[in-house]
Order: C-alpha cells, then structure tokens, then sequence
C-alpha cells in the first residue's frame, strides 16, 4: 500500500480554498444568493435504479482496498457488484476538496446533474454542500447498517445533525507525530513542539481546515463552540513562533517526508499516514494529546439531481457491514467507522492482519476517544476572513 493513502502533496493547499471559486461561492451562500441554494424540492429527479441497475461514484486515489495481485481490481466493490446486480463506475478523481468542488459547482448551482451519484468530500466542505442545499437527503430506514453500526462519535457533526446528508467514509484523527529515537523524549502537550530542543524541527499543516483545530486545542478552546477571537489567538501565536524560527515550513502531506528524513522531529500530522510510516520506522509515534486532537471524516454524500439515488444508498449501507468494513479497514489503515469491524479483524487468521484490531489509530480506545473532538466548520461568512490571514502566514 503506498504511504499516503488517498492525497497527493498538494491536495490540501490549495488556492482555490481561500481565494478561489470555493471561497466565492461559499460566500454567496452566506449572502443567500438564489442561484447557488437549492431548496429542498429542486433537489432530487426521478430515480432510475430499480430499471438502470448502475451508478457513478467519485472518489479519492487509493482510498478502497484493491486486489495485490491485480492493482486495477477491487474485491470489495466487486462482491457488491456480484450480489446486487448493479454496476458501479468507480472514478479516482478527487485530488482536492476545493479542486472538485469548482469542477461540479457549475452544475449544482444552475440545478443539473453532475453526472455522479456518490461523492466523498472532506466533512469540512461537506458542510459547504450541506449549506448550500447540493446533496439529497439519504434514506436512512433503507440503510440498517448505517442505523445500527455508523460509531456514536460520528452519528451528529454540527453541520449534519444526525447525519441525514452524509455518511463518513473513512476517518481519521489530526494529532502529533514524532521521531522518539531522534527527539530522545516523549510529546505529551501541544505545547511540547515549542521547545527549546525541537526549534526549526516543526512543520504544521498549511492549510486552514486541517491546521487549525489542534493549536486551539493546546490553548484549552473547547473546538465545538470556538469564537473568532481563538482564531486570532492562534495565528497571533504562529506568526510569533514564524518570526522566531520554531517553523520549519507549512506542509501538505509531504510532511512524511521530512519525519522519515530526520529533517523535521516533530509536526501535525494525520493518523492513518503514520500508520503506514511506523511500518518501516518503529520509532515515530503519533499522539493524540493531552488537550485533545480533532477527529474528522472523509464522507459520502448523494449530489443534487443524481439518478441512480437508491442504488447509491444501497452502495453506502454496504460498506457499513462489519465484515466488508473491516476487509476495507485492513487495506486503508485510517479511522475505521465501524467500531464492530474491529471483532471481525481481532478474528483474522492472519496475524498482521488480526493486529490491526488493537491498533487505537483505527480503532480508539475509551481513553483516546474521550481526547477527541469534532471541530464545528468554518462558516461561509467567516471563511474568507481566516483564509486571508492564515494564508499569509504560511505563505499560500
């Protein structure tokens, strides 16, 4: 499995995200232009699954478990496919959340297909999709899987309370890692990384949805209600510890690079991406800390005007099978949101693959989950704002 499993080094950097047409339409939905809301009536057509036994999902790279043998094949998807009788086109396309967003925005907003009909989105732009009306509400009472086995943590993000519009994919946790051998000492605090010893040794996430969560986190702000004045408490702080040389850089997920080098011994990171570096480095850990660490999610969602919206549904609950969640678990290493996947991999015949069960970075502990919180979004009128500052410190 390749190191980062669904981004490119560029996929949370983008421009678009402050500047571009994602900032511009976010904004226009806070300013309740007609063009770019959808009212709840314009936003499903006649569904065609039960004649068109077929759909179009859109997804992110190397995010589903494939065949090791047969790169181009993926067992999970292609059981569905045996036992429903639908046929799924299955697209990697979605190298960005802003990215994609510009490209199926001009459909949404003027009320036409996009062509697909299951997307994943990270829940900080699903949030965006929500507000501005893009994506149909799912039927929950045709998804028991989902009912019964989405993980209680997840069931009720601010921007979807009960998570009538979007159902997590994967997820994951935004904490700490570092290089213990080289560091010659543990990180406990979010405060740790600025240190006397780790000066010039950090890197911290560019881009705003990722990064900013934790470093309120480390100031004690409870991220489920945090206020303007925490932001700018927060990039009062960086731009401090910028001028003083504590920051290495500001990163996408390239950040991999620079613990595995020793370039870096500490910085924010992701923790399915460390899974797969302790692979090869035992020594890097990840921590979630003693404040607390942002959990979030990667999650489907229906567009506006799909055609095939039960058959997509149908495909969600799937997943949601503790033995096909599990399977796709062993192959992702993220988040599992499935917690009862974790009793189908402890019962592995296969070793390595039973020790993914105990693994807390895909599935918490009581303790670790009692550290994690889901940061509420950044709203469309704040977000233009916090772009323009934050994205002058790191330098976008």
């Amino acid at each position: 499995m390749p190191l980062t499993p669904k981004t490119s080094s560029l996929s949370r950097r983008s421009l678009l995200r402050a500047l571009g047409g994602g900032a511009v339409l976010g904004g226009l939905a806070g300013c309740g232009v007609p063009a770019a809301y959808v009212h709840p009536g314009d936003r499903a057509v006649a569904d065609l699954s039960a004649s068109d036994r077929r759909l179009t999902w859109a997804n992110w790279p190397l995010y589903i478990d494939t065949d090791d043998d047969h790169p181009n094949r993926r067992p999970t998807l292609e059981a569905f496919e045996k036992r429903t009788g639908i046929s799924v086109k299955y697209t990697e396309e979605i190298n960005d959340n802003d990215e994609f967003f510009g490209k199926i925005s001009p459909a949404l907003m003027n009320h036409q297909q996009t062509g697909r009909d299951l997307i994943v989105m990270s829940d900080w732009m699903c949030a965006r999709f929500v507000r501005l009306g893009w994506v149909q509400e799912m039927d929950r009472a045709k998804q028991p899987n989902v009912a019964k086995y989405l993980d209680p943590q997840l069931r009720s993000p601010a921007f979807d309370p009960g998570r009538r519009y979007s159902v997590p994919w994967q997820s994951g946790i935004t904490g700490i890692a570092y290089d213990r051998r080289r560091l010659g000492r543990e990180i406990r605090h979010v405060s740790d990384l600025w240190a006397s010893d780790l000066k010039g040794r950090v890197t911290l996430l560019s881009g705003l949805d990722e990064a900013f969560a934790l470093l309120m986190q480390g100031n004690g702000v409870d991220i489920t209600k945090w206020t303007a004045a925490d932001f700018h408490k927060v990039c009062d702080q960086v731009e401090k510890y910028v001028a003083g040389g504590r920051i290495r850089r500001f990163t996408g997920n390239d950040y991999t690079k620079d613990l595995v080098s020793g370039d870096v011994l500490a910085c924010q990171a992701y923790s399915g991406d460390v899974i797969q570096l302790q692979a090869d480095n035992p020594h890097i850990r990840f921590v979630v800390p003693e404040e607390g660490a942002e959990l979030w999610a990667d999650s489907l969602m229906i567009p506006d005007r799909a055609a095939h919206k039960r058959n997509a549904e149908r495909l969600v609950d799937y997943y949601y099978e503790p033995e096909i969640a599990a399977e796709l678990a062993a192959w992702v290493n993220y988040v599992c949101p499935v917690p009862a996947a974790q009793d189908v991999l402890a019962a592995a015949k296969d070793k390595d693959t039973a020790a993914l069960a105990e693994n807390p970075l895909i599935f918490p502990d009581a303790e670790m989950r009692r550290r994690l919180v889901i940061a509420r979004d950044i709203t469309s009128t704040e977000r233009v704002e916090f772009a323009k500052r934050w994205n002058r410190i790191v330098g976008l």
